[in-house]
This record gives structure tokens, C-alpha cells and sequence, in this order.
């Protein structure tokens, strides 16, 4: 396929991608107002009446403790204990990218953008079921983040396609070349790595 016509679909994607996040705006501001909530400086805010009525759903502790599956109380130690790892990947990916990224003038990913943490502003969860939501904001929200320094890695590094299909690839795979176009790959060390971007293309 001719270049030209790759680019042409990368910005027909790219135009599709802005209309549908533009759309996810809208439908999420509904949202907040369907739920009587707000965003200030990163915070939410219920209205207060609202949020009084949320309180009339928690579940108390013991009613939820004496309620839960013996094999849930069994696997929590296994569950929580991947905190560990999961709290070194996010050092370690912290580090690398502050160290790497700057050295090759690769845009560092801004961690805020993956790690989410405001579902314990709920006022229908108790304390456990908010401790489990901060865990799962925080591994998914890392686990995210690393991904996305390792994508742009991959983009600097490698941008070649993969000869069978991967799915759902990170946000610069749609950009790379494809996989036997060693005219292309060469050109593209040649120029300094100037075909694509340093800077991760979110846009696709």
C-alpha cells in the first residue's frame, strides 16, 4: 500500500478518534449531571442531597464481612499481595522514563492520565469495598501507564508492525511501519528516526 494512502488513513482515524472523544465528553457530562456531580480541581463533589441518598446503599462492615464467600476471605492475601509488584512496576516505569525519555527526547506519559483514584468519594461503599476500589484504580492505572511508556519505547525503538494481527494494540501502533518493508525501515534510521514522531501520536 502506498505511504500516501497510509496517511491518509491514519488522519481519517485521527479525525474519527477526536468526534468520538469529543462525543464521550458529552455523553460523560450528562453523566455528571444525571448523578448531581462535579470536578473541581481533580475532585468530585456531590450534591449534598444526592449524596445523603447514596447513603441510604452502603452495606455495613459486618453485615458485609459475615456475608462474604469463604473463598473470597481465602484468596484476598493473594489478591492484595500483588500490591508489591505492581508498586515496583510503577517506580520502576517512573524512573526509566524520566531517565530514557529525556535522553532520546521521547514526551514522557504523565502518569495522572492513567492512574485514576476518586472511587472512594462514593458514598454507597463502605470502607473495604473503597480500599478495593483505590487498589483496583491504582494496579489498572499503573498497569496502563507502563504500557504506555513501554509503547512509546516501541515506537522509538522498533515501529515496525507485527506480522499477524495483535489485539488492541497501544495508542502508536497504528503509525508504525509495516513488517517486511525494509526500504521504509531503513529511510527511517537514516532520517534520524524522523518518519514518526518521538512523541507518542495519541491521536490514533
Amino acid at each position: 500500500m502506498d505511504r500516501s494512502v497510509l496517511e491518509d488513513i491514519q488522519d481519517r482515524l485521527r479525525a474519527t478518534r477526536q468526534e468520538l472523544e469529543q462525543e464521550l465528553d458529552r455523553q460523560l457530562e450528562a453523566r455528571r449531571e444525571q448523578f448531581r456531580y462535579r470536578l473541581h480541581r481533580g475532585k468530585v463533589r456531590f450534591d449534598r442531597e444526592f449524596q445523603a441518598l447514596q447513603k441510604t446503599y452502603r452495606v455495613g462492615l459486618w453485615r458485609y464481612l459475615t456475608g462474604a464467600r469463604i473463598a473470597t476471605v481465602l484468596t484476598a492475601p493473594i489478591i492484595y499481595g500483588v500490591a508489591i509488584p505492581i508498586a515496583f512496576l510503577d517506580l520502576s516505569v517512573t524512573i526509566y522514563q524520566h531517565i530514557c525519555f529525556r535522553v532520546y527526547g521521547i514526551e514522557l506519559v504523565r502518569r495522572s492520565d492513567y492512574v485514576v483514584i476518586d472511587r472512594h468519594m462514593l458514598a454507597y461503599l463502605n470502607l473495604i469495598e473503597k480500599f478495593n476500589c483505590v487498589y483496583c484504580g491504582y494496579g489498572n492505572g499503573v498497569i496502563a501507564y507502563a504500557r504506555e511508556i513501554a509503547g512509546r519505547t516501541e515506537a522509538y525503538w522498533c515501529p515496525i508492525k507485527h506480522a499477524q494481527r495483535v489485539v488492541d494494540p497501544h495508542a502508536s501502533f497504528a503509525s508504525f511501519m509495516e513488517f517486511g518493508d525494509a526500504e521504509t525501515y531503513r529511510d527511517w534510521l537514516a532520517n534520524g528516526r524522523k518518519h514518526g514522531s518521538t512523541k507518542a501520536d495519541s491521536s490514533l
